[in-house]
Formats: structure tokens, C-alpha cells, sequence
């Protein structure tokens, strides 16, 4: 009983240490770094890397940004029109720069402003993607951010690709086609023509650029930053991190690299068999910081008279996990679910999604589809369940001879232990019985605390009543009485309805346990309804509902385990 107890203690240790530590020490979102970044070149074995504007020293003038709208008046573009993406791209310098989503919106509310993916260059918080080539030697004349570029057309849709063109005056015609299907993946190709009268050497290269550290969830357990599959290996990088240690270089055959928030994601996926040098880095200029992903590809060779080419994916859009594993699949991008922070239990997890979408595709709401996997759930462990079950209804059931024991023999701890396992043996009972079904209950409830957390398909979920975001917490407090009172309680305050039933859950599955014996435990355990009842108060309301609906169908199993021992 002890040691069944003990392992209690520890892991309700370890949980509270977990959430305590995500409640009380995640990382608040770092303040905004204001004004435009400057562009580096650097070389690297005889070739340069990809360009990104004119260097200035740190602390110089400060070229003034704009807002959103003034940043696209600067430069004339060509529309974006698909049914799932607005926005336009930028005709000097060619940069996809201004995306904006159609399905989804910054808060529940219908009228409410679409998300942004990428912002246009000059404003306050650019983040474009770009697309180029690099001359293996520096008087080469190529396109840069000035360059004007021609257009085949006035609106990129699904139907109508586009193509740039430019001419540098010197024999080579550089060509960029660019399409985008019905969702959020763009193909760039790209394309040069020869007739300078002599062999030309040069290097594609694609980068995506972000200006300033964006406001992040600030939770330790989930990754929103530099990130890319480098030789079919995840590589995640914080932003400080980056900006406290400098570049990190690779150099892989295929794969994809980018930038990724909670829900969104801008990734370059080049060809699969691309051999390049993947770099993500960190610079500061004009008073502002910039956050870079980048690759540089193999070397083309253009004879005079021929043609190069080199092809992109650009991905700008929502991390949907079938979307990801359509193009993961289609294009050969290794890994490109990834993207989504499914965490260590990553082989429960993604299964638990695909399940908890399917239920929702058959009752239409994902709040009872999370009652329904928890039934599932319940039904795969009710044999340990059963047997743990029944070992504590046994326990309670002994806990008066216990109790007598200790008593008889609190002066000997060695006749004592002997005296209890002899009592168990011939009850036949196993006290370390019901830990396995509480051990196995950990990983699950962290894997469907990831789905609940970083699924796109949960945010704005509604259930019923006043849940309407899944993905969000209980939105009610005890301390305006639910809204009865006209007063916003501080975010510490917010204990709502549903933790509370949570709380009331859990206290009610202990009194069915036997108590423990050690007074010091006992009281750890009398209170850890009322901290998990405060802390889970800010976990999305999707948890705290399977945890109190888990509570209720552990609760009525073990209610008939007890009727049925005369209990």
C-alpha cells in the first residue's frame, strides 16, 4: 500500500510540477523590436549566399516602416485570388509578401479581421518569401530587391499561373513562373536563358524573411520559431537561441525549412533531390531584428545558347494536418507534418487527432467527439482498470485491520511491513496492482492536451453553452458569480465552470480510494483537487472537459466494482 501510494505522490508530483511550471515560469512574449532589418552577403567557399538588402552597421539611420496598407502602396503588384488565400506580390523585387487567409479569422467573431501569414516588405512587420540566384562572381548582373519586373498577368488563381521576367541587359533572361493550387502551396519556378556568349555559373536560392520576434504562446511545450526536416531530422530553433548563438548551417539533400507559429507556417520545400546548404540566422540593423531561413542550392552551369532552372514550393497558410500530409506525400516532402508540435508522444498523438476527427465527421461537434474518444479510451484500458479498480475497493475494504496493525505495531516498522504483506497475501491482493492503469493515463493525457493545444482544427471549436473555443479556457469565473456580476476578474481568478466540476470530479474519485496512511500524504492528496482545479482553469476547456468526463466514468466503474464486493 505504501508503495502504491507513493507512486500517487509522484505523479501527481511530477504533473503539478509540469503545469505548475508552464502556469507559473513559461516565458512571457518578448517586447517587439521596432523598425526595418538590413540585408547581408556573406561568402561562403568561393559563392555567396542568399542576399538580403544593403549592409548597415546596428544603431544606424533608421529607414521609417509603414503600416500595412501604406507598404502596399509602394511598389505595383499582381493580385492573388484563390478561394482560400488573398493578397498580392510584389513586382519589384518579385517577393511574395502580402498573404492574408479566407477561412480563418483572428477571433470567433465572424466580422472579425482575417489572419495575416505574410506582411509587405517596409511595414512595420514585414515577412515575405524570395526567390533568386547568386553569381559565382560578384560583378555578375542579377535581379535583387530593386529589380522591376514584367508580368504575364494582373492575378495569380489556381487556373492562371503567372510569370515574371527580366532582362539583365547583358545576354541572361531571367524567367519565375508562379502558381498556386486551390490551398496554400505555392511552385516557383525558376529560369534563366543564356545567350551572353559565354558559360555562366550560378546558384538558386530561396529565403523567407521575418522582421521583428513575433508575439508568441510563451509555452515551454510548444515550439513557434525556425524550424526544418535537415536530412529527414526535425531541427527546431528558438528565436533566442538564434539570436543568442549565431547561424546554424547544414547542408542536406532535399527536405524543407521555415518559420512556424501556433497555427501558421511559411516553409520553403525545395525539389527532393536538391543537393543545397540550408542556414537559419539572426541579424540586427537599424535598430530592428531580423529572423532568416534560407538555402542555397547546387550549382547550375548555363552554357551559352541553353537553359537553368531550379524549382520551389513555398507553403503560406494553416497547419492542417491532412493538407500536410497530401503535399508531404505528392511533392516528396519528407516529414512536412512535422510542422505541427506534436511533441514526445507524437505515435499517440497524431493517432489521437485522427481519431478525434473522425468522430467529429460523424457527430459534427468536436467537444462530443472528445466525449466519445474518452469512452474509447476507457474501453481499451477497462481490463487494467478493472483489476486496479478492484485492488483499491479490496484496500479500502482492509483498511480497518491496516489501521489496527499499524497501531499494534507503530514501534516495529520491520514487524509491521511483514505483518501487512502477510495480510495481503492472504487476501490475495497486490498493492502495486492499480498503479499500471494510472501510469498507462499519463501519456494519454498529454497527447490529447497536444492535440487540444496545437491542432488548427480545435481553435474556435465550439461545444455547447459558453464553450465556444475549444482550444481556449473555460471563459466563465467563480468570482463574478459566471457573469452575474458586471466584473472582469484578473486572468489568476479565472476559475471557471467546468474546472470547477473538474475539481468537485476528482475529489469525489478520491473519497472512493482508501486514505492514506502517512498524514503527510493524506493531505497532499486532500488538496491536489483544489491545485489541479486552479491550474487546469487555464488549460483549453477541451482538456478540462475530458478530464472531468474521464473522472465521471472512472468514478461509475468503480462505484459497480465496490456494489458488487459488498462494498
Amino acid at each position: 500500500m505504501n508503495e502504491q501510494r507513493n507512486l500517487w505522490v509522484a505523479i501527481a508530483s511530477a504533473v503539478v510540477i509540469l503545469i505548475g511550471w508552464q502556469f507559473f515560469f513559461a516565458p512571457e512574449p518578448g517586447p517587439q523590436v521596432r523598425e526595418a532589418q538590413v540585408r547581408e552577403q556573406l561568402n561562403a567557399d568561393g559563392t555567396n549566399t542568399p542576399q538580403v538588402s544593403s549592409p548597415s552597421a546596428p544603431g544606424g539611420p533608421v529607414v521609417p516602416a509603414v503600416d500595412r496598407e501604406g507598404a502596399l502602396a509602394k511598389s505595383p503588384r499582381i493580385a492573388i485570388d484563390t478561394p482560400r488565400v488573398e493578397g498580392s506580390i510584389r513586382l519589384v523585387g518579385g517577393v511574395i509578401d502580402d498573404i492574408q487567409l479566407q477561412d480563418y479569422r483572428e477571433t470567433e467573431e465572424p466580422d472579425s479581421p482575417l489572419i495575416h501569414v505574410l506582411n509587405p516588405t517596409g511595414s512595420n512587420d514585414a515577412y515575405f518569401a524570395e526567390f533568386g540566384w547568386v553569381g559565382s562572381t560578384k560583378d555578375m548582373a542579377l535581379p535583387n530587391s530593386d529589380t522591376q519586373w514584367s508580368a504575364s498577368g494582373e492575378t495569380l488563381t489556381p487556373d492562371s499561373p503567372v510569370t515574371l521576367t527580366w532582362d539583365n541587359g547583358e545576354g541572361l533572361t531571367f524567367k519565375r513562373e508562379i502558381a498556386i493550387d486551390e490551398n496554400y502551396l505555392f511552385t516557383v519556378n525558376q529560369s534563366v536563358v543564356n545567350n551572353s556568349g559565354g558559360d555562366v555559373v550560378l546558384y538558386p536560392y530561396g529565403l523567407i524573411s521575418r522582421k521583428n520576434k513575433p508575439e508568441t504562446a510563451g509555452f515551454y511545450i510548444l515550439h513557434e520559431g525556425p524550424l526544418g526536416v535537415i536530412d529527414g531530422t526535425l531541427t527546431e530553433i528558438d528565436y533566442d537561441d538564434l539570436a543568442d548563438d549565431g547561424a546554424v548551417e547544414n547542408t542536406t539533400t532535399g527536405g524543407w525549412l521555415g518559420i512556424t507559429d501556433k497555427y501558421w507556417l511559411v516553409a520553403l520545400a525545395p525539389s527532393s533531390d536538391e543537393v543545397m546548404t540550408t542556414r537559419f540566422s539572426h541579424h540586427v540593423a537599424e535598430n530592428a531584428d531580423k529572423y532568416q531561413t534560407d538555402y542555397l542550392g547546387a550549382p547550375r552551369t548555363i552554357a551559352n545558347g541553353s537553359e537553368g532552372a531550379a524549382e520551389t514550393r513555398l507553403f503560406a497558410g494553416a497547419k492542417e494536418v491532412a493538407l500536410l500530409d497530401t503535399y508531404a506525400e505528392d511533392y516528396g516532402i519528407t516529414n512536412f507534418d512535422l510542422a505541427i508540435d506534436f511533441g514526445w508522444f507524437y505515435f499517440l498523438t497524431k493517432p489521437f487527432f485522427l481519431v478525434l476527427q473522425w468522430m467529429y465527421h460523424l457527430v459534427g461537434n468536436f467537444g462530443v467527439a472528445i466525449l466519445l474518444i474518452t469512452v474509447v479510451v476507457k474501453a481499451i484500458m477497462f481490463p487494467l482498470a478493472n483489476k486496479s479498480y478492484k485492488s483499491m475497493s479490496a484496500m479500502k475494504k482492509l483498511q480497518p485491520q491496516i489501521t489496527e496493525m499499524r497501531e499494534k505495531f507503530k514501534d516495529d516498522r520491520q514487524r509491521q511491513q511483514q505483518e501487512m504483506m502477510a495480510l495481503y497475501k492472504r487476501e490475495k491482493i497486490n498493492p502495486a496492482s492499480g498503479c499500471l492503469p494510472i501510469i498507462v493515463q499519463i501519456p494519454v493525457f498529454f497527447a490529447l492536451y497536444k492535440v487540444l493545444f496545437v491542432s488548427i482544427e480545435m481553435r474556435h471549436a465550439p461545444f455547447f453553452g459558453w464553450i465556444q473555443d475549444l482550444s481556449a479556457p473555460d471563459p466563465t469565473s467563480l468570482f463574478n458569480m459566471f457573469g452575474l456580476i458586471p466584473w472582469d476578474p484578473p486572468q489568476i481568478l479565472m476559475i471557471g465552470i467546468w474546472p470547477l466540476i473538474m475539481g468537485l470530479t476528482m475529489y469525489l474519485q478520491q473519497k472512493l480510494n482508501p486514505a492514506p496512511a502517512d498524514p503527510t500524504q493524506a493531505k497532499i492528496m486532500m488538496f491536489l483537487p483544489f491545485i489541479f482545479t486552479f491550474m487546469l482553469a487555464s488549460f483549453p476547456a477541451g482538456l478540462v472537459i475530458y478530464w472531468a468526463w474521464n473522472n465521471l466514468l472512472s468514478i461509475a466503474q468503480q462505484r459497480y466494482i465496490m456494489y458488487k464486493m459488498g462494498m
